[in-house]
């Protein structure tokens, strides 16, 4: 049997979560570590699903709700904060954003940055938004993360990642400063923000 490029396999690729704690499985057999030890590092230890509700106008002008789905996983607390970017693509989804930052987790201990993985993802293309859409969309995402205080300059940093930038990390910076006026570390609640 070759590669059987372009046709028809009958092989299932794992899904991506699945192909993660694969090659995590392969790894851990590099090395003689408890069992128990090895299970507990592939977990991800937290992972927050939610919905932003977003106004849009409708052919009649009207308006309608639209409901994004968003989410933030925390893969390791072994060393805060944990770290990581948030995506803003249609095809985000919970097992992505757990993949994506126990890959972080990964990625860090390797090169020995003393932060844990996390990922973050808004079920939004932001192509089909206005950039006031996408603003209240980012804040919103801020604000459900600092209702149940999982972001923060100790806690976790969010990153730019596909389909953010700067522009999304000064938002959320500036929505984490009004909440903690007196938090003279607030400006390091995100990384890849605008210089000023």
């Amino acid at each position: 049997g070759g590669d059987n490029v372009g046709g028809s396999c009958d092989v299932k690729e794992p899904k991506f979560l699945q192909q993660v704690e694969i090659y995590f499985e392969k790894a851990s057999q590099a090395k003689s570590y408890n069992a128990s030890l090895l299970q507990y590092m592939k977990q991800v230890e937290c992972l927050y699903e939610f919905i932003i509700p977003l106004q849009v106008p409708t052919t009649d002008n009207r308006t309608t709700t639209k409901v994004i789905r968003a989410y933030r996983a925390q893969h390791s607390h072994h060393r805060l904060p944990t770290k990581g970017g948030i995506r803003y693509a249609m095809d985000v989804n919970a097992n992505e954003v757990k993949a994506l930052a126990t890959l972080m987790t990964f990625k860090c201990a390797c090169v020995d940055v003393p932060f844990g993985g996390a990922k973050g993802g808004i079920q939004i293309d932001p192509t089909e938004h206005t950039l006031i859409d996408m603003e209240k969309v980012t804040r919103r995402y801020t604000i459900e993360l600092l209702k149940k205080k999982i972001i923060g300059p100790a806690l976790d940093v969010p990153a730019p990642d596909f389909g953010s930038g700067p522009r999304e990390m000064s938002w959320i910076a500036d929505t984490y400063q009004r909440f903690h006026p007196n938090d003279i570390n607030a400006v390091g609640v995100v990384t890849g923000k605008p210089v000023t």
